[in-house]
């Protein structure tokens, strides 16, 4: 068995909210909007499909090898689906990937969601020119997918117009994919607790601070997103061992997200901000506690 079917890989392509915001103060985290890889034993997970998939895309096609790959959305808000038009991999008839929604608030399934936005007059080129083999899989919600070892675990988020977040779990390792939900002010959401318990990597919504969602000026009560205040209580509440703040506001610069990391780090010490190009390898040894994790980093679990 190679070392790398030993190992459960996560990669950062995208870690911004809403909008891609290009520039000199976001060089350091970057600014491409959600995309994360999961290379865990010999499967190869995607989720979402924010800009910075066209990132990812570039590497796939620079393989000499077939790609098959799983594609997670964690719903069709622009910012999570906008990138998939420009993946390169799937205008490449070698390749094959699953991709999987989960229907939260209506019928309208993935395939139709991914269909409708290359359409004119928003896309010159359509869904049916991608030449590699795309197989649409419409999960029902809070459904447990086997793929061979590895069990994918979707639940319900607090999001206008629905989402879903996933935990992965695979010989013992365990990795929750928690974006776009707003925290409930009265109670922790049992949901989300649910996919966090005993993750080995927490990765959550942590757009705002509490300052600006309760500023009286622009409230962003409603908009469906939460605070790293709040992503701190999560990941101490479900005893996670890594809490990465994840989906920035496009409005947070570099030096303010260091300002967070540092006020979050003085709290939950194991915390880190998702930066785009960052590597997680985690390795199931079972001597002490995880390392911090850098820009990469294996850690020890």
């Amino acid at each position: 068995m190679s070392k790398a079917q030993t190992e459960f890989k996560i990669k950062f392509w995208g870690v911004r909210g809403s909008i891609p915001c290009p520039g000199r103060e976001t060089v350091r985290y970057g600014g491409n909007t959600p995309c994360v890889e999961m290379r865990v034993g010999d499967q190869h997970l995607i989720f979402d499909g924010g800009t910075g998939l066209r990132l990812l895309g570039e590497t796939l096609v620079a393989q000499s090898e077939p790609v098959t790959a799983h594609l997670f959305f964690s719903h069709s808000h622009w910012d999570h689906i906008q990138g998939f038009p420009f993946f390169a991999p799937a205008f490449q008839q070698k390749n094959c990937f699953n991709i999987y929604g989960v229907t939260v608030d209506d019928e309208i399934p993935i395939q139709k969601r991914l269909h409708d936005q290359m359409l004119h007059p928003n896309f010159p080129v359509p869904l049916q020119v991608m030449r590699a083999e795309l197989n649409f899989f419409a999960l029902a919600l809070g459904e447990t997918l086997s793929l061979g070892e590895v069990r994918v675990t979707n639940g319900p988020l607090n999001h206008p117009g629905g989402a879903v977040g996933y935990r992965v779990d695979w010989q013992g390792l365990r990795v929750a994919y928690v974006t776009d939900t707003e925290h409930y002010r009265d109670r922790l959401d049992d949901q989300v607790l649910r996919l966090a318990q005993g993750a080995d990597v927490l990765i959550i919504d942590a757009t705002y601070t509490d300052e600006e969602y309760h500023d009286p000026r622009h409230s962003k009560v409603g908009w469906g997103h939460s605070t790293w205040q709040e992503a701190v209580k999560v990941a101490q509440a479900a005893k996670v061992k890594q809490l990465i703040l994840f989906h920035h506001d496009p409005s947070h610069g570099d030096d303010f997200l260091d300002d967070v990391q540092q006020a979050a780090r003085a709290i939950f010490p194991q915390t880190a901000i998702a930066q785009e190009g960052q590597t997680i390898i985690l390795q199931a040894s079972g001597e002490g506690n995880p390392r911090f994790p850098g820009p990469t980093q294996a850690l020890s679990v």
